[in-house]
Protein backbone atom coordinates (compact mmCIF):
# COMPACT_ATOMS: atom_id res chain seq x y z
CA UNK A 1 0.00 0.00 0.00
CA UNK A 2 1.27 3.59 -1.04
CA UNK A 3 0.63 5.92 1.48
CA UNK A 4 1.81 8.95 -0.49
CA UNK A 5 3.17 9.50 -4.31
CA UNK A 6 6.55 8.26 -4.70
CA UNK A 7 7.04 11.48 -6.27
CA UNK A 8 6.67 13.31 -3.02
CA UNK A 9 9.40 10.98 -1.17
CA UNK A 10 11.62 10.27 -3.89
CA UNK A 11 15.12 12.66 -3.46
CA UNK A 12 13.82 14.41 -0.57
CA UNK A 13 17.30 14.35 2.13
CA UNK A 14 16.53 14.34 5.32
CA UNK A 15 19.17 17.65 5.23
CA UNK A 16 16.38 19.74 3.38
CA UNK A 17 15.74 23.02 5.17
CA UNK A 18 12.05 21.58 5.52
CA UNK A 19 12.95 18.40 6.62
CA UNK A 20 14.92 19.84 9.20
CA UNK A 21 12.52 22.14 10.73
CA UNK A 22 10.00 19.21 11.20
CA UNK A 23 12.42 17.32 12.81
CA UNK A 24 13.41 19.51 15.29
CA UNK A 25 11.06 18.22 17.82
CA UNK A 26 12.97 14.50 17.57
CA UNK A 27 16.04 16.16 18.60
CA UNK A 28 18.08 15.60 21.73
CA UNK A 29 17.25 19.36 23.27
CA UNK A 30 13.41 19.26 23.19
CA UNK A 31 12.83 16.50 24.87
CA UNK A 32 13.68 18.81 27.24
CA UNK A 33 9.68 20.35 26.44
CA UNK A 34 8.16 16.71 26.86
CA UNK A 35 6.19 18.32 29.00
CA UNK A 36 5.26 21.29 26.96
CA UNK A 37 4.07 18.77 24.15
CA UNK A 38 1.93 16.23 26.82
CA UNK A 39 0.65 19.52 27.91
CA UNK A 40 -0.45 20.94 25.06
CA UNK A 41 -1.77 18.08 23.41
CA UNK A 42 -4.42 17.66 26.57
CA UNK A 43 -5.40 21.68 26.39
CA UNK A 44 -6.25 21.50 22.68
CA UNK A 45 -7.70 18.21 23.31
CA UNK A 46 -9.97 19.11 26.22
CA UNK A 47 -10.61 22.53 24.87
CA UNK A 48 -11.85 21.27 21.79
CA UNK A 49 -14.43 18.69 23.04
CA UNK A 50 -15.50 21.39 25.28
CA UNK A 51 -16.08 23.31 21.90
CA UNK A 52 -17.83 20.29 20.44
CA UNK A 53 -20.56 19.45 23.05
CA UNK A 54 -21.89 23.00 21.41
CA UNK A 55 -21.59 22.09 17.55
CA UNK A 56 -24.15 19.29 17.38
CA UNK A 57 -27.01 21.03 19.28
CA UNK A 58 -26.64 24.19 17.27
CA UNK A 59 -26.41 21.97 13.88
CA UNK A 60 -29.35 19.98 14.64
CA UNK A 61 -31.48 22.46 16.55
CA UNK A 62 -31.15 24.89 13.50
CA UNK A 63 -32.55 22.26 11.05
CA UNK A 64 -35.52 21.12 13.62
CA UNK A 65 -36.05 24.61 14.53
CA UNK A 66 -36.06 25.40 10.62
CA UNK A 67 -38.46 21.89 9.77
CA UNK A 68 -41.11 22.88 12.98
CA UNK A 69 -41.23 26.64 11.66
CA UNK A 70 -42.13 25.56 8.27
CA UNK A 71 -44.72 23.45 9.61
CA UNK A 72 -46.02 26.15 11.34
CA UNK A 73 -46.18 28.19 8.46
CA UNK A 74 -47.68 25.30 5.72
CA UNK A 75 -50.25 24.80 8.73
CA UNK A 76 -51.20 27.66 10.55
CA UNK A 77 -50.99 25.76 13.75
CA UNK A 78 -49.96 27.73 16.86
CA UNK A 79 -48.57 24.91 18.79
CA UNK A 80 -45.77 24.35 16.04
CA UNK A 81 -45.20 27.90 16.25
CA UNK A 82 -44.39 27.79 20.28
CA UNK A 83 -42.36 24.55 19.52
CA UNK A 84 -40.52 26.82 17.19
CA UNK A 85 -40.08 29.70 19.73
CA UNK A 86 -38.96 27.13 22.66
CA UNK A 87 -36.16 25.53 20.54
CA UNK A 88 -35.39 28.61 18.72
CA UNK A 89 -34.24 30.12 22.30
CA UNK A 90 -32.30 27.27 23.42
CA UNK A 91 -30.45 27.17 19.89
CA UNK A 92 -29.45 30.87 20.06
CA UNK A 93 -27.95 29.82 24.04
CA UNK A 94 -26.19 27.01 22.48
CA UNK A 95 -24.83 29.07 19.52
CA UNK A 96 -23.54 32.16 21.36
CA UNK A 97 -21.67 29.60 23.63
CA UNK A 98 -20.20 27.77 20.90
CA UNK A 99 -19.03 30.69 19.19
CA UNK A 100 -17.16 31.72 22.67
CA UNK A 101 -15.60 28.84 23.16
CA UNK A 102 -14.79 28.00 19.65
CA UNK A 103 -12.55 31.33 19.33
CA UNK A 104 -9.62 30.15 21.64
CA UNK A 105 -9.29 26.61 19.05
CA UNK A 106 -7.65 29.46 16.58
CA UNK A 107 -5.44 30.76 19.55
CA UNK A 108 -4.01 27.05 19.88
CA UNK A 109 -2.44 27.18 16.91
CA UNK A 110 -0.24 29.91 17.42
CA UNK A 111 0.36 29.63 20.74
CA UNK A 112 1.04 25.93 21.24
CA UNK A 113 1.54 24.39 17.92
CA UNK A 114 3.71 27.21 15.74
CA UNK A 115 5.90 24.65 13.99
CA UNK A 116 2.88 22.81 12.90
CA UNK A 117 0.72 26.41 11.83
CA UNK A 118 4.30 27.37 9.39
CA UNK A 119 4.31 24.04 8.16
CA UNK A 120 1.11 23.49 6.94
CA UNK A 121 -0.64 26.60 7.71
CA UNK A 122 -0.92 27.86 3.88
CA UNK A 123 -3.15 25.11 3.71
CA UNK A 124 -5.13 24.65 7.15
CA UNK A 125 -5.80 28.37 7.09
CA UNK A 126 -7.86 27.94 3.50
CA UNK A 127 -10.77 26.22 4.73
CA UNK A 128 -10.62 27.87 8.27
CA UNK A 129 -11.03 31.58 6.12
CA UNK A 130 -13.43 30.05 4.45
CA UNK A 131 -15.78 29.49 7.29
CA UNK A 132 -15.13 32.32 8.86
CA UNK A 133 -15.38 34.80 5.82
CA UNK A 134 -18.40 33.30 4.39
CA UNK A 135 -19.85 30.74 6.35
CA UNK A 136 -19.85 32.38 9.68
CA UNK A 137 -20.71 35.60 7.97
CA UNK A 138 -23.63 33.96 7.06
CA UNK A 139 -25.00 32.39 9.57
CA UNK A 140 -24.65 35.48 12.15
CA UNK A 141 -26.54 37.27 9.35
CA UNK A 142 -29.64 35.13 9.11
CA UNK A 143 -29.85 34.67 12.58
CA UNK A 144 -30.35 38.34 13.01
CA UNK A 145 -32.56 38.20 10.38
CA UNK A 146 -34.24 36.01 12.19
CA UNK A 147 -34.23 36.97 15.67
CA UNK A 148 -35.32 40.73 14.75
CA UNK A 149 -37.93 39.87 11.84
CA UNK A 150 -40.25 38.46 13.43
CA UNK A 151 -42.80 41.57 13.03
CA UNK A 152 -41.10 43.03 10.05
CA UNK A 153 -41.07 40.17 7.64
CA UNK A 154 -43.52 38.33 5.73
CA UNK A 155 -43.99 34.59 7.41
CA UNK A 156 -41.91 32.76 3.72
CA UNK A 157 -39.43 35.62 4.00
CA UNK A 158 -38.78 35.18 7.54
CA UNK A 159 -38.59 31.07 7.03
CA UNK A 160 -36.02 31.90 4.64
CA UNK A 161 -33.56 33.49 7.23
CA UNK A 162 -33.82 30.15 9.83
CA UNK A 163 -33.46 27.85 6.41
CA UNK A 164 -30.03 30.07 5.10
CA UNK A 165 -28.94 30.28 8.84
CA UNK A 166 -29.13 26.13 8.91
CA UNK A 167 -27.72 25.83 5.49
CA UNK A 168 -25.01 28.27 7.06
CA UNK A 169 -24.12 26.44 10.10
CA UNK A 170 -23.91 23.29 7.76
CA UNK A 171 -21.57 25.18 5.68
CA UNK A 172 -19.40 25.94 8.35
CA UNK A 173 -19.35 22.52 8.96
CA UNK A 174 -17.75 21.33 5.95
CA UNK A 175 -15.08 23.98 5.92
CA UNK A 176 -13.67 22.42 9.43
CA UNK A 177 -14.17 18.98 8.44
CA UNK A 178 -12.13 19.83 5.32
CA UNK A 179 -9.63 21.18 7.39
CA UNK A 180 -9.27 18.42 9.50
CA UNK A 181 -9.47 15.98 6.58
CA UNK A 182 -6.06 17.23 5.10
CA UNK A 183 -4.81 16.39 8.65
CA UNK A 184 -6.21 12.68 8.26
CA UNK A 185 -5.41 12.43 4.31
CA UNK A 186 -3.13 14.70 3.27
CA UNK A 187 -4.19 15.09 -0.61
CA UNK A 188 -1.25 15.39 -2.72
CA UNK A 189 -2.99 17.04 -5.55
CA UNK A 190 -3.59 20.00 -3.40
CA UNK A 191 -0.01 21.25 -2.34
CA UNK A 192 3.57 21.07 -3.38
CA UNK A 193 6.47 21.32 -0.91
CA UNK A 194 8.97 24.21 -0.85
CA UNK A 195 11.98 22.98 0.58
CA UNK A 196 13.29 26.55 1.02
CA UNK A 197 10.59 28.30 3.04
CA UNK A 198 10.39 24.77 4.98
CA UNK A 199 6.63 24.17 4.07
CA UNK A 200 3.92 23.30 1.81
CA UNK A 201 2.16 25.13 -0.38
CA UNK A 202 -1.22 25.63 -1.58
CA UNK A 203 -1.80 24.80 -5.01
CA UNK A 204 -5.06 23.92 -5.43
CA UNK A 205 -8.40 24.55 -2.78
CA UNK A 206 -10.11 21.98 -5.01
CA UNK A 207 -8.78 19.16 -3.76
CA UNK A 208 -8.56 20.23 0.01
CA UNK A 209 -12.50 20.70 -0.19
CA UNK A 210 -13.17 17.72 -1.69
CA UNK A 211 -10.86 15.04 0.06
CA UNK A 212 -13.31 12.26 0.58
CA UNK A 213 -12.80 12.02 3.79
CA UNK A 214 -14.69 15.43 4.08
CA UNK A 215 -16.94 13.64 1.89
CA UNK A 216 -18.27 11.13 4.33
CA UNK A 217 -17.00 12.40 7.43
CA UNK A 218 -20.05 16.03 6.71
CA UNK A 219 -22.82 13.55 6.63
CA UNK A 220 -21.66 11.20 9.16
CA UNK A 221 -21.10 14.63 11.67
CA UNK A 222 -24.70 16.08 10.39
CA UNK A 223 -26.78 12.90 11.46
CA UNK A 224 -25.16 12.72 14.90
CA UNK A 225 -25.74 16.31 15.42
CA UNK A 226 -29.00 15.46 14.54
CA UNK A 227 -29.40 12.61 16.44
CA UNK A 228 -28.01 14.63 19.59
CA UNK A 229 -30.96 17.67 18.60
CA UNK A 230 -33.28 14.95 18.90
CA UNK A 231 -32.87 13.37 21.86
CA UNK A 232 -32.71 16.90 23.70
CA UNK A 233 -36.47 17.24 22.41
CA UNK A 234 -37.18 14.31 23.55
CA UNK A 235 -36.31 15.18 27.36
CA UNK A 236 -37.34 18.13 27.08
CA UNK A 237 -41.04 16.65 25.95
CA UNK A 238 -40.61 14.19 29.07
CA UNK A 239 -40.07 16.18 31.63
CA UNK A 240 -43.20 18.38 30.88
CA UNK A 241 -45.01 15.33 30.12
CA UNK A 242 -44.38 14.13 33.38
CA UNK A 243 -45.57 16.97 35.30
CA UNK A 244 -49.00 17.35 32.69
CA UNK A 245 -47.57 20.51 31.20
CA UNK A 246 -48.20 21.78 27.88
CA UNK A 247 -49.39 18.39 26.61
CA UNK A 248 -50.67 18.70 22.93
CA UNK A 249 -47.40 20.93 22.38
CA UNK A 250 -44.82 17.60 24.54
CA UNK A 251 -46.41 15.18 22.50
CA UNK A 252 -45.57 16.65 19.61
CA UNK A 253 -42.06 17.09 20.17
CA UNK A 254 -41.86 13.77 21.96
CA UNK A 255 -42.68 11.99 18.86
CA UNK A 256 -40.83 14.05 16.25
CA UNK A 257 -37.36 13.90 18.42
CA UNK A 258 -37.90 10.31 18.97
CA UNK A 259 -38.75 9.80 15.23
CA UNK A 260 -35.34 11.70 14.52
CA UNK A 261 -33.06 10.37 17.15
CA UNK A 262 -34.15 7.08 15.11
CA UNK A 263 -33.86 7.91 11.16
CA UNK A 264 -30.78 9.89 12.35
CA UNK A 265 -29.29 7.06 13.51
CA UNK A 266 -29.89 5.35 10.56
CA UNK A 267 -27.91 7.98 8.71
CA UNK A 268 -24.97 7.77 11.15
CA UNK A 269 -24.69 3.88 10.27
CA UNK A 270 -24.51 3.99 6.59
CA UNK A 271 -22.21 7.39 6.61
CA UNK A 272 -19.98 5.52 9.05
CA UNK A 273 -19.33 2.36 6.92
CA UNK A 274 -18.54 4.71 3.93
CA UNK A 275 -15.82 6.59 6.28
CA UNK A 276 -15.30 3.26 8.02
CA UNK A 277 -14.25 1.82 3.89
CA UNK A 278 -12.70 5.46 3.32
CA UNK A 279 -10.63 5.13 6.19
CA UNK A 280 -9.35 1.78 5.76
CA UNK A 281 -7.74 3.16 2.42
CA UNK A 282 -6.24 6.23 3.90
CA UNK A 283 -5.21 5.60 7.32
CA UNK A 284 -5.25 1.96 7.68
CA UNK A 285 -3.26 1.92 11.09
CA UNK A 286 -6.56 3.68 12.11
CA UNK A 287 -8.40 0.58 10.87
CA UNK A 288 -6.32 -2.03 12.66
CA UNK A 289 -6.16 0.09 15.78
CA UNK A 290 -9.67 0.09 15.78
CA UNK A 291 -9.75 -3.99 15.74
CA UNK A 292 -6.51 -4.39 17.56
CA UNK A 293 -5.78 -6.44 15.00
CA UNK A 294 -1.88 -6.91 15.17
CA UNK A 295 -1.63 -9.86 12.20
CA UNK A 296 -3.23 -9.05 8.91
CA UNK A 297 -6.48 -11.12 8.39
CA UNK A 298 -9.30 -11.95 5.49
CA UNK A 299 -12.52 -13.37 5.16
CA UNK A 300 -13.70 -15.06 8.58
CA UNK A 301 -10.54 -14.27 10.00
CA UNK A 302 -11.02 -10.72 9.77
CA UNK A 303 -13.88 -10.41 12.52
CA UNK A 304 -15.09 -7.25 14.70
CA UNK A 305 -14.49 -7.85 18.26
CA UNK A 306 -17.87 -6.97 20.43
CA UNK A 307 -15.90 -7.10 23.82
CA UNK A 308 -12.15 -8.15 23.98
CA UNK A 309 -9.28 -9.06 26.94
CA UNK A 310 -5.97 -8.70 26.21
CA UNK A 311 -2.69 -9.18 27.68
CA UNK A 312 -1.45 -5.49 29.15
CA UNK A 313 0.79 -4.95 26.68
CA UNK A 314 -2.51 -5.60 24.36
CA UNK A 315 -0.81 -7.65 21.68
CA UNK A 316 -2.24 -10.88 22.33
CA UNK A 317 -5.85 -11.86 23.46
CA UNK A 318 -7.46 -13.71 25.93
CA UNK A 319 -11.23 -13.30 25.32
CA UNK A 320 -13.48 -12.06 23.11
CA UNK A 321 -16.78 -12.11 21.52
CA UNK A 322 -16.77 -11.53 17.82
CA UNK A 323 -18.82 -11.61 14.84
CA UNK A 324 -17.14 -12.79 11.99
CA UNK A 325 -16.41 -11.45 8.39
CA UNK A 326 -17.87 -8.19 10.07
CA UNK A 327 -14.53 -6.25 10.05
CA UNK A 328 -13.92 -6.80 6.61
CA UNK A 329 -17.34 -5.76 5.72
CA UNK A 330 -16.80 -2.51 7.64
CA UNK A 331 -13.07 -2.20 6.21
CA UNK A 332 -13.68 -3.23 2.36
CA UNK A 333 -17.56 -3.18 1.70
CA UNK A 334 -17.12 -7.18 0.90
CA UNK A 335 -17.07 -10.18 3.23
CA UNK A 336 -13.88 -11.66 1.70
CA UNK A 337 -11.68 -8.86 2.25
CA UNK A 338 -8.32 -7.95 3.31
CA UNK A 339 -7.72 -6.27 6.97
CA UNK A 340 -3.93 -5.45 6.83
CA UNK A 341 -2.71 -5.66 10.94
CA UNK A 342 -0.44 -3.35 12.94
CA UNK A 343 2.85 -5.62 12.93
CA UNK A 344 2.44 -5.71 8.91
CA UNK A 345 1.78 -2.28 8.94
CA UNK A 346 4.47 -0.82 11.45
CA UNK A 347 7.40 -2.86 9.09
CA UNK A 348 5.76 -1.11 5.86
CA UNK A 349 5.52 2.76 7.48
CA UNK A 350 9.49 1.74 8.50
CA UNK A 351 10.20 1.22 5.49
CA UNK A 352 8.37 4.26 3.74
CA UNK A 353 9.12 6.90 6.53
CA UNK A 354 12.63 5.75 8.34
CA UNK A 355 14.21 4.60 5.53
CA UNK A 356 17.42 6.70 5.25
CA UNK A 357 18.47 9.32 3.13
CA UNK A 358 15.58 8.80 1.07
CA UNK A 359 13.00 8.67 3.81
CA UNK A 360 10.12 11.80 3.77
CA UNK A 361 10.87 12.78 7.49
CA UNK A 362 12.64 11.05 10.69
CA UNK A 363 11.03 8.42 12.07
CA UNK A 364 8.72 9.69 15.54
CA UNK A 365 9.84 8.73 18.62
CA UNK A 366 10.16 5.69 19.37
CA UNK A 367 9.83 4.47 15.62
CA UNK A 368 5.77 3.37 16.40
CA UNK A 369 3.58 4.10 14.36
CA UNK A 370 0.99 2.97 16.03
CA UNK A 371 -1.85 4.80 18.37
CA UNK A 372 -2.53 3.77 21.82
CA UNK A 373 -4.27 0.88 21.26
CA UNK A 374 -6.95 0.93 24.16
CA UNK A 375 -7.67 4.11 23.34
CA UNK A 376 -8.84 3.46 19.38
CA UNK A 377 -10.20 0.20 20.21
CA UNK A 378 -12.53 1.08 23.48
CA UNK A 379 -13.66 4.68 22.07
CA UNK A 380 -14.61 3.01 18.48
CA UNK A 381 -16.87 0.82 20.41
CA UNK A 382 -18.26 3.35 22.68
CA UNK A 383 -19.21 5.60 19.68
CA UNK A 384 -21.17 3.07 18.27
CA UNK A 385 -22.94 1.46 21.39
CA UNK A 386 -23.96 5.12 23.14
CA UNK A 387 -25.04 5.95 19.25
CA UNK A 388 -27.06 2.64 19.46
CA UNK A 389 -28.21 3.17 23.03
CA UNK A 390 -30.15 6.52 22.34
CA UNK A 391 -31.50 5.20 18.87
CA UNK A 392 -33.47 2.45 21.64
CA UNK A 393 -34.39 4.64 24.04
CA UNK A 394 -35.87 6.61 21.81
CA UNK A 395 -37.72 3.60 20.18
CA UNK A 396 -38.99 2.33 23.30
CA UNK A 397 -40.55 5.69 24.01
CA UNK A 398 -42.54 6.18 20.53
CA UNK A 399 -43.89 2.44 21.29
CA UNK A 400 -44.79 2.76 24.83
CA UNK A 401 -46.18 6.58 23.83
CA UNK A 402 -48.57 5.10 21.41
CA UNK A 403 -52.44 5.93 21.43
CA UNK A 404 -51.80 7.92 24.36
CA UNK A 405 -51.47 5.29 26.57
CA UNK A 406 -50.59 5.69 30.50
CA UNK A 407 -46.47 5.84 30.42
CA UNK A 408 -44.45 4.44 33.53
CA UNK A 409 -42.63 7.14 35.60
CA UNK A 410 -39.06 5.64 34.49
CA UNK A 411 -39.50 5.99 31.33
CA UNK A 412 -39.62 10.07 32.05
CA UNK A 413 -36.53 9.80 34.06
CA UNK A 414 -34.73 7.57 31.19
CA UNK A 415 -35.79 10.01 28.47
CA UNK A 416 -34.66 12.93 30.09
CA UNK A 417 -31.37 11.34 32.01
CA UNK A 418 -30.16 10.14 28.37
CA UNK A 419 -29.87 13.10 27.12
CA UNK A 420 -26.29 13.39 26.71
CA UNK A 421 -25.89 9.83 25.57
CA UNK A 422 -25.80 11.22 21.88
CA UNK A 423 -23.72 13.77 22.35
CA UNK A 424 -21.10 11.39 24.38
CA UNK A 425 -21.06 9.24 21.38
CA UNK A 426 -20.33 12.58 19.18
CA UNK A 427 -16.83 13.05 21.71
CA UNK A 428 -15.69 9.80 21.82
CA UNK A 429 -15.71 9.57 18.22
CA UNK A 430 -13.87 12.48 18.28
CA UNK A 431 -11.18 11.01 20.14
CA UNK A 432 -11.63 7.96 18.46
CA UNK A 433 -10.91 10.14 14.99
CA UNK A 434 -7.93 12.11 16.66
CA UNK A 435 -5.65 9.45 18.67
CA UNK A 436 -6.45 7.12 15.89
CA UNK A 437 -4.34 9.57 13.71
CA UNK A 438 -1.49 9.54 16.22
CA UNK A 439 1.69 9.93 15.76
CA UNK A 440 1.00 11.76 13.59
CA UNK A 441 -0.28 15.57 13.40
CA UNK A 442 -0.51 15.51 9.55
CA UNK A 443 -0.29 11.86 8.39
CA UNK A 444 2.52 11.17 6.89
CA UNK A 445 3.84 14.48 6.83
CA UNK A 446 4.71 15.46 10.20
CA UNK A 447 4.40 14.04 13.62
CA UNK A 448 2.96 15.48 16.43
CA UNK A 449 6.09 15.90 18.37
CA UNK A 450 7.00 17.80 15.58
CA UNK A 451 4.38 20.41 15.35
CA UNK A 452 4.50 21.68 19.18
CA UNK A 453 5.90 24.98 19.53
CA UNK A 454 9.72 24.96 20.52
CA UNK A 455 10.04 27.98 22.72
CA UNK A 456 6.63 27.39 24.52
CA UNK A 457 7.62 26.29 28.66
CA UNK A 458 5.57 23.63 30.24
CA UNK A 459 4.55 25.37 32.77
CA UNK A 460 3.07 28.28 30.40
CA UNK A 461 0.93 26.10 28.81
CA UNK A 462 0.21 24.43 32.40
CA UNK A 463 -1.15 28.37 33.65
CA UNK A 464 -3.45 28.93 30.25
CA UNK A 465 -4.69 25.28 30.45
CA UNK A 466 -6.03 25.24 34.38
CA UNK A 467 -7.04 28.87 33.56
CA UNK A 468 -8.70 27.75 30.32
CA UNK A 469 -10.39 24.67 32.39
CA UNK A 470 -11.82 27.13 34.85
CA UNK A 471 -13.09 29.78 32.47
CA UNK A 472 -14.83 27.07 30.64
CA UNK A 473 -16.36 25.34 33.65
CA UNK A 474 -17.86 28.76 34.53
CA UNK A 475 -19.27 28.78 30.90
CA UNK A 476 -20.67 25.01 31.21
CA UNK A 477 -22.45 26.05 34.53
CA UNK A 478 -24.24 29.32 32.72
CA UNK A 479 -24.75 27.13 29.81
CA UNK A 480 -26.49 24.33 31.47
CA UNK A 481 -28.45 27.29 33.62
CA UNK A 482 -30.18 28.65 30.46
CA UNK A 483 -30.40 26.10 28.71
CA UNK A 484 -32.34 24.33 31.62
CA UNK A 485 -34.17 27.50 32.70
CA UNK A 486 -35.57 28.05 28.61
CA UNK A 487 -36.62 24.39 28.74
CA UNK A 488 -38.26 24.53 32.35
CA UNK A 489 -40.33 27.59 31.31
CA UNK A 490 -41.68 25.99 28.21
CA UNK A 491 -43.24 27.20 25.35
CA UNK A 492 -44.56 30.66 25.94
CA UNK A 493 -47.70 31.85 25.53
CA UNK A 494 -48.70 33.42 22.09
CA UNK A 495 -51.03 36.32 21.96
CA UNK A 496 -53.51 35.61 18.99
CA UNK A 497 -55.53 38.52 17.23
CA UNK A 498 -59.22 38.09 16.58
CA UNK A 499 -59.20 40.34 13.71
CA UNK A 500 -56.91 38.17 12.21
CA UNK A 501 -58.98 35.09 12.30
CA UNK A 502 -56.68 33.94 15.21
CA UNK A 503 -53.13 34.45 13.32
CA UNK A 504 -50.50 34.99 16.05
CA UNK A 505 -49.95 38.98 16.96
CA UNK A 506 -46.68 39.58 15.31
CA UNK A 507 -46.28 42.48 17.38
CA UNK A 508 -45.81 39.65 20.44
CA UNK A 509 -43.52 37.95 18.77
CA UNK A 510 -41.31 40.85 18.08
CA UNK A 511 -40.35 40.46 21.51
CA UNK A 512 -39.61 36.87 21.36
CA UNK A 513 -35.79 37.14 21.65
Amino acid sequence: MTILPPDLTKGVRNDAPWVRSASRALEPHVYETLDALTLARWQFGLTTLYHFIFVPLTIGLSLLVAILQTVWVRTGKVKYLRLTRLYGKIFLINFAMGVVTGIVQEFQFGMNWSDYSRFVGDIFGAPLAMEGLIAFFLEATFIGIWIFGWDKLPKRVHLLSIWMTSIATMLSAYFILAANAFMQNPVTEAFTVNEERGRVELNDIVPVLTNPVAMTQFPHTLFASVMFAGAVMVAVAAWHLKRGQFVDEMRVSLRFGAWTNILAFMGVGLTGHSLGMVMTETQPMKMAAAEALYETASGADASFSIFSLGTPDGAHEIFSIRIPYLLSFLSNGTFDGSVEGIRDLQTEYEALYCGGADSLLTCPGGGGFAPIIWVTYWSFRWMIGLGALSALVSAVGLWITRKNREVPEWAWKVAVWTVPVPMLASLVGWVFTEMGRQPWIVFGLMTTEQGVSPGVPGWAVLVSLIVFTLVYGALAVVEFTLITKAAKEGPPEIETSEDEGGEPDHRALATVY
